[in-house]
């Protein structure tokens, strides 16, 4: 299954750690404000507009405002999602 834990939440944004199953998959959606996603150990393919990105524990990635991702689970693997409502 998919974990999730809130770990700072202000009017300005909020950060937010994920454990996901090998296999597990976020369906494609958007967001209105910028994300930074910290992969801390596994894999994830991360669908941006339709371009897949490997990323894998130690990396970073941008999903930009308003452009359509998706998260598929290549292994098991935990991520920081940051929000910045800028």
């Amino acid at each position: 299954g998919i974990v999730s834990k809130i770990l700072l939440k202000t009017p300005s944004g909020s950060v937010t750690a994920f454990a996901f199953d090998a296999g597990q998959e976020l369906s494609e959606h958007t967001t209105p404000f910028d994300a930074l996603v910290s992969v801390i150990d596994g894999e994830v393919d991360i669908r941006i507009s339709g371009t897949t990105h490997r990323v894998s524990g130690g990396e970073l990635i941008i999903l930009p405002a308003n452009e359509p991702h998706a998260l598929s689970a290549v292994s098991r693997f935990k991520m920081i999602l940051t929000m910045l409502k800028a």
